[in-house]
Formats: C-alpha cells, structure tokens, sequence
C-alpha cells in the first residue's frame, strides 16, 4: 500500500509541478556554469548505494569540498540555490527518487556512506526500510543548517548530537508505521514549508 501510495503521489506531483520544475531549471542555468541538478551518492534500502537528486544549489565543485552545509549563507551557495534552500525546491527533483522505488515519499533522510559507516548495529535498522523525502527528523531540524552554523565544530556538532537525534526519531518512526502517519508526516512538512508551523 505505501509504494502504491508512493508511485501514484509521485506521478501525479511531477505532472501538477512540471512548470516549477522548468523554471527553476531555468534560473539555476542563469545563476552560473554547471548543470541543473546534483546528485550524490547515498546509502538506501539494505544499504544498496543510489544516486540521490537535487537542484544544483551549490557553485560547481564546491558541494564536494564538505558534506555539511554551515548556515544558509554559506559562501558556497549560489544567489537561487539560496531561495531553493529555503523553500526545499531543490528536493523537488528526488519525486524521480521515489518513482523509480529508491526513496519513498516518508521515510529515513539517506545518508553519505561517510556517517553510515558511524551507526551502531541497532541504527542502522533505519536501512531496513526505504529513505524518504521527509521525515520526523526533517520536521525537527527543518533549519538544520543554521543550526549548525552556530557551532564551532560543525562536523563534531552534527556526528554527536544532530545525527543521533535524528536517528532516534528514525527508529520511532520505523517502529509505528502507517500510511495515516505518512500523510500526516508531509502535511506537517507542507505547512513548514509555507511558513505557517515552526
């Protein structure tokens, strides 16, 4: 039932957001050399390596200088990819992601083999289950970032504290799955995207 849910959400939100999808196109294009999208390596489902799918928010080599992005200033970050940042666009082009079955709609956020290879036996159920969109951690750290602008050890700050609050959150989530849970998980998402919950 989820990746029935999955595939019919997905066609149908890539079809109702095809004009977004061309004109954010565009504006990466305009903003600087490189292409338009970005896609790096993650670990998903039983840890099989996928490419995951972004808008290019980033100058071009710079997003492959340091995995974690400080602050939504960050100097790395180009004019648009800023505004794509803010309002989660650049995630738009991961609904292919969940369409070919790599990614679900919910789920664990996928990470780089880097921090996976720091989860202890019980964490790593999270690779049980298909890496989402959006999840209970996204809510929480929708500003995860800035969060970790403000830290002197930003790599340190997010491998001893963020990571394993967000994996604690995973595992919460993976014990009470329901597709009621789903849709209320990309509710709640939608309206912290719009600005109306923090």
């Amino acid at each position: 039932m989820k990746r029935f849910f999955d595939l019919v959400f997905s066609m149908g939100a890539i079809v109702l957001l095809l004009p977004v999808f061309v004109v954010v196109s565009f504006g990466v294009l305009l903003d600087g050399r490189g292409g338009i999208l970005f896609r790096q390596q993650r670990v998903g489902l039983n840890g099989r390596l996928f490419p995951i799918l972004k808008f290019r928010t980033m100058k071009p080599d710079d997003g492959r200088q340091l995995q974690i992005t400080v602050g939504s200033r960050d100097p790395r970050i180009t004019h648009v990819g800023y505004w794509l940042r803010r309002y989660k666009l650049d995630e738009l082009p991961q609904l292919f992601n969940v369409l070919v079955g790599q990614m679900s709609l919910v789920g664990p956020r996928p990470e780089v083999p880097k921090y996976v290879a720091l989860y202890s036996d019980e964490q790593r159920r999270v690779l049980t289950v298909r890496p989402g969109i959006t999840d209970l951690a996204s809510l929480k750290y929708f500003e995860e970032s800035d969060l970790i602008a403000q830290s002197s050890d930003p790599e340190k700050t997010y491998v001893e504290i963020i990571m394993p609050e967000k994996l604690r959150l995973n595992m919460e989530y993976i014990n009470r799955p329901s597709l009621r849970n789903d849709v209320r998980i990309i509710f709640h998402t939608v309206l912290r995207i719009l600005g109306i919950t923090r």
